[in-house]
């Protein structure tokens, strides 16, 4: 009943929520900011094909996801747009194909074992969905809730349902339309077994040095232009340059923390039970009671560990970012490696969502029931059976509940402890966290010794003094600059290295390679190029001070911010012609001769089309090209520039593979199976480039 009271008490969008954003963050992925206005009248989101988003209904919607945690609400900004937006694309396209969802459908997916819903209504003693029990209190909350409460069931569980159920027909109908011609599967065919003979030459670009070509902005901004398709942009984005003082812990923080391991040594030698112990002492090491092989313990120090008598203390010692003291426990003989079979009974269950372990049912439920299988094992029933009946493991009840050879160290404890200290045969109850399991050991190989090792390590950690010593040192940084030279002088200064974020829109909350600050974001907007932050800003233990450098207007972007990508593609245009001028000759061999850099003549007896590779240039699409092109076949081409270097070809001959062709239903199956996956995401990317979207966040939040 826990889902239906919770939407009682707080709204139904937190439980909804969830589901919508699952249900629909296919689509509109990389946020959606373009055609029309970004200014907006304050009462109003946005408009998506011109119905509104409601500023108000999206607050309350946003306070309840966010559950009134600041951080967490600018996080949901985005989501819960994009969700908006694409209930509303999805269900315009539902209306127009007639699709709905019928009461019979609504209660199909509700009250399916795997719905959200159902997942309160399970058996603690079987784990199974109680569906009567489900729905009988679904009924009784329809017949007692009060109006709002009904309406945040309808926006947080039917609303979000209904959608699920009308885009699985939406789906279908998509899936249903793929369809690969027979031509195309013939076409595949023939490619499939169709291979090349060629000789040919190659140039990589790598044999010219990088450094000795030069790339002008001029020439930056011609090659986007030239391929604008691939580099224009709908929408205005900016450029931050900034440097970060990244807050660490100093050497006094590390000494306060091993101070504090040093203070506990006494009792951690005097404590005779490590499991008590550690019940009152944190430890970033939890404490594990096992025997663990020493191959198996991969501590640095653990040469030195390993010579500790038992009740022995070692450390404090450092070990990654935490200090450590390590006790020796016990000393045996273990085997190398065991293997098991078990029935589990669960008393603990994991969420796939949140992670976190609920009770499933009673230590004394579970106990009972294991014992009733213990009962059924010793009178002569078969174990696989009832493994596949009873366990609760679905990682091994499939397979008789045998866990085939395994190190130690790798199970919980106590059951490790009974697959490598009990012989071969033994069989008993072992509890664990997760419940109750009867075990048999089935084999062991090997013997090594083993240690039962306890850990208490304690993080180091920032310290407020070093905190604020970081803030202080980023403000100094700040108030000694005013322009881009003092910015770039001053980062040389203190040997740090700038870096920018790129492509920052208006509406964006996060900030590339930072993380999520609005504040900055809308800063970067209220500025223009070349003003210096107003302050430092903060992402968790870091300090950011930066300087706007570019602001690049809708269509082919600045050449400052398209150089990363097409630097290295222009440099290779250049590269191309440098060696295409030193190629010489109408043969092969002449040509290799011109090149230089020991180009010889090579040969591919069998070159696939299926896979074009060639030990020089990789897999290059023009190569590939050259070497299927029937007018190729007896002449060698010109020089050609690739994508990695430049070749000329001889086409020796084209034929088909001797043996058998390849199936045409298994290939038709691939192009179908490959056109039903691609048709989705063609069509969500024509609903959003069809829209008509307007995006108010960047002044409202």
């Amino acid at each position: 009943m826990s889902i239906i009271q919770s939407i009682r008490d707080k709204g139904a969008w937190v439980v909804g929520g969830v589901i919508a954003l699952a249900l629909i963050a296919f689509i509109l992925q990389d946020g959606i900011g373009k055609k029309g206005s970004v200014f907006g009248t304050g009462t109003t989101v946005g408009k998506v094909n011109g119905k509104t988003i409601e500023r108000k209904d999206f607050d309350k919607k946003l306070e309840n996801a966010s559950q009134g945690n600041p951080q967490q609400r600018e996080n949901m900004i985005g989501q819960l747009w994009n969700q908006e937006v694409s209930q509303i694309l999805l269900n315009e396209e539902f209306d127009k194909l007639g699709l709905t969802c019928t009461d019979k459908q609504l209660s199909e997916e509700l009250f399916k074992p795997t719905s959200q819903l159902m997942n309160e209504f399970k058996d603690p003693k079987t784990g199974q969905v109680d569906v009567e029990k489900a729905k009988q209190a679904w009924n009784q909350f329809k017949k007692t809730a009060k109006e709002d409460q009904k309406k945040g069931v309808t926006e947080g569980i039917i609303d979000p349902t209904k959608l699920q159920a009308k885009y699985s027909k939406y789906t279908s109908i998509l899936s249903q339309a793929a369809y690969a011609p027979k031509w195309l599967v013939e076409k595949q065919q023939a490619d499939n077994n169709t291979y090349s003979t060629v000789s040919y030459i190659a140039v990589p670009y790598s044999t010219i040095i990088d450094s000795t070509i030069k790339v002008t902005d001029e020439e930056i901004v011609a090659y986007g232009q030239k391929h604008s398709k691939l580099y224009e942009k709908e929408e205005e984005t900016r450029t931050f340059q900034y440097v970060t003082f990244d807050a660490t812990p100093s050497a006094a923080d590390s000494a306060a923390v091993k101070q504090t391991l040093e203070l506990k040594k006494n009792d951690f030698i005097k404590e005779s039970n490590a499991e008590t112990f550690f019940a009152k002492n944190n430890s970033e090491l939890p404490y594990y009671n096992g025997y663990i092989s020493g191959k198996e313990i991969k501590q640095q120090v653990k040469d030195t560990l390993f010579k500790l008598p038992v009740g022995g203390v070692f450390g404090p010692y450092q070990d990654g970012n935490n200090f450590v003291l390590a006790k020796m426990i016990g000393i045996k003989t273990i085997p190398d490696s065991a293997k098991v079979r078990h029935i589990l009974i669960k008393t603990m269950e994991r969420d796939q969502r949140s992670g976190q372990s609920y009770r499933m049912r009673e230590d004394s439920t579970a106990k009972h029931m294991l014992d009733t299988v213990e009962m059924k094992l010793k009178a002569g029933a078969n174990f696989d059976s009832l493994c596949m009946k009873y366990s609760e493991d679905d990682g091994s009840k499939s397979k008789g509940g045998v866990y085939d050879y395994f190190v130690s160290g790798r199970m919980v404890g106590s059951f490790n402890d009974f697959a490598f200290t009990q012989g071969v045969g033994a069989k008993g109850v072992v509890k664990t966290e997760y419940g109750y399991h009867y075990v048999e050991v089935l084999g062991q190989k090997g013997a090594s010794t083993a240690y039962n090792i306890a850990y208490l390590a304690k993080q180091v950690t920032l310290s407020n003094e070093t905190d604020i010593e970081t803030k202080n040192a980023a403000a100094k940084f700040l108030a000694s600059i005013k322009n881009k030279k003092d910015f770039d002088d001053e980062v040389a200064k203190l040997k740090k290295t700038s870096s920018p974020a790129d492509g920052i829109k208006r509406v964006d909350f996060n900030v590339p390679g930072l993380g999520s600050n609005r504040s900055l974001v809308r800063w970067i907007y209220e500025k223009g190029v070349g003003d210096i932050t107003d302050q430092t800003y903060s992402f968790n233990s870091r300090y950011v001070v930066g300087i706007i450098t570019a602001v690049n207007k809708p269509g082919v972007p600045s050449a400052q911010t398209l150089r990363p990508q097409v630097e290295g593609l222009v440099k290779n245009e250049k590269k191309a012609k440098q060696i295409i001028a030193k190629i010489k000759g109408t043969t092969l061999e002449a040509m290799a001769s011109s090149a230089g850099n020991n180009t010889a003549v090579q040969r591919i007896d069998t070159l696939l089309a299926s896979n074009s590779y060639n030990p020089m240039l990789g897999n290059d699409f023009k190569f590939a090209g050259a070497a299927f092109n029937a007018t190729n076949k007896g002449k060698v081409t010109e020089p050609i520039a690739g994508q990695t270097g430049v070749f000329a070809v001889k086409v020796e001959n084209i034929a088909a593979r001797a043996t058998a062709p390849s199936d045409p239903n298994s290939i038709k199956g691939m192009l179908n199976n490959n056109l039903k996956s691609a048709g989705g995401r063609i069509t969500n990317e024509l609903l959003k480039k069809a829209a008509d979207i307007k995006d108010n966040r960047g002044d409202l939040y």
